[in-house]
């Protein structure tokens, strides 16, 4: 059956296949190729593959919100530690009152108060660390930080600084409280030993273990 020109039938009038040229003046008459879709490499289209990536993405990216429990969970230890101070701060009050002296006795108790709220606060440090790393900045929607610029947090470094500097702090303290009612100088000097070295380790892991930010 001939052919016109533009590939339709004379009789019919229904489009044929492409007709070619193979510079012979023979016509190649070729069928057509479907297109289908991309392979995702297990048998699946690249799209359902790109469909489930995606899926897989905004999860992992949802499970961030559950820092907000560890967040939830040190705030109120932190609250818990500072009620505690306050509580223990009134009792204190209430026995120098009744029995005034000896005032040395007292000063262990006052170290004590120290002790509590340095905990609280390591605790609250720790949530808003964790808040900031993997929830949001804490900033007032125009981009300018509330936390003070010692407390603002850019990575598990600077998280990590602040805690270890905080327990230092605590076990100092801590040592100095037992310091103050301990009349065996042995003992004594055992446990300021025992301090010391953590303390020591503390700061040496702070400075040379903490990667780059660290070794600055």
């Amino acid at each position: 059956m001939e052919q016109a020109p533009d590939g339709r039938d004379r009789l019919g009038g229904s489009p044929g296949p492409p007709v070619e040229s193979d510079g012979t003046g023979e016509e190649d008459v070729r069928p057509a190729v479907e297109h289908q879709p991309a392979d995702a490499g297990d048998g699946r289209p690249a799209g359902a593959a790109g469909r489930g990536e995606e899926a897989a993405q905004r999860a992992l990216v949802a499970s961030l919100r559950l820092v907000l429990v560890p967040v939830a969970v040190l705030v109120l230890s932190a609250l818990g530690a500072f009620a505690y101070g306050a509580a223990e701060f009134v009792d204190l009050v209430r026995k120098a009152v009744e029995h005034p002296f000896p005032v040395g006795s007292k000063i262990g108790l006052f170290l004590l108060l120290i002790d509590l709220f340095l905990i609280g606060a390591t605790l609250l440090i720790a949530a808003l660390g964790f808040y900031e790393l993997f929830i949001d900045r804490l900033d007032d929607g125009s981009g300018t930080r509330r936390l003070p610029r010692w407390l603002q947090m850019h990575d598990l470094n600077d998280l990590k600084a602040r805690v270890i500097a905080m327990i230092v702090l605590v076990a100092a303290v801590s040592f100095v409280e037992v310091l103050v009612d301990q009349p065996d100088a042995l003992a004594l000097l055992e446990l300021g030993g025992g301090v010391g070295l953590v303390i020591v380790a503390l700061t040496v892991f702070l400075r040379y273990g903490g990667g780059p930010r660290g070794r600055d």
